[in-house]
């Protein structure tokens, strides 16, 4: 997982409430095995209708999605967060999450920018008039800046969230930072406890 400090950059407005994940990642994209793909999917039913805003122009490469209130309910499916991970998007900005959709966001690089609904409101007006209007959002200060709106704000953050964001530590990533006390435990294992060796073949 790359490490999120800063993010800058424009954004793209979903104004839609109770976004759930299959309207994220419809089920049919779930066949595949890679984590690899997915943006493809994204949002994939609504994107057949060329007027659906990831189809205008004048949002394409945006990094940020904003959105209506409670987002990413549903099934918890992981591949919601791939998809949008994988079409580009490093935050969304939301009033509300849905919180398995917002723990599988902070485990693999997509971060949740909870903040209050009337700021949602204001971007989500805002940012079809001025599409270039750009967005600073702050891991360090869990900050929301649009300097050309005047818009300033906090989001919640816990500090460990905080500090495997920073440090781009997803689950496997924290964990091999004790892979010198792993390999000490194992070093002096009994010999009586069970063990895990490669397994051979034979010709």
């Amino acid at each position: 997982m790359e490490p999120i400090t800063d993010i800058v950059g424009r954004a793209v407005p979903l104004d839609r409430s109770d976004v759930d994940t299959d309207q994220i990642i419809p089920s049919d994209w779930l066949k595949r095995v890679e984590r690899t793909g997915f943006g493809e999917g994204l949002f994939s039913e609504w994107r057949e209708d060329p007027s659906f805003v990831l189809n205008q122009q004048q949002f394409e490469g945006a990094q940020i999605l904003i959105a209506g209130e409670n987002f990413g309910t549903g099934s918890s499916r992981e591949h919601a967060v791939w998809a949008l991970t994988d079409f580009g998007f490093k935050a969304v900005i939301s009033p509300r999450f849905g919180d398995i959709f917002r723990n599988n966001c902070t485990k693999a690089g997509l971060l949740p920018v909870q903040v209050d609904p009337d700021i949602v409101s204001a971007l989500l007006v805002l940012i079809p008039q001025h599409p270039e209007t750009e967005l600073r959002i702050s891991v360090p200060n869990r900050s929301l800046n649009v300097p050309s709106a005047n818009i300033s704000t906090t989001f919640p953050l816990d500090d460990f969230t905080q500090f495997r964001l920073v440090n781009g530590l997803d689950d496997t990533g924290i964990t091999l930072q004790y892979a010198h006390d792993i390999q000490e435990y194992e070093n002096h294992r009994a010999p009586w406890l069970p063990v895990t060796r490669p397994v051979t073949r034979s010709n």
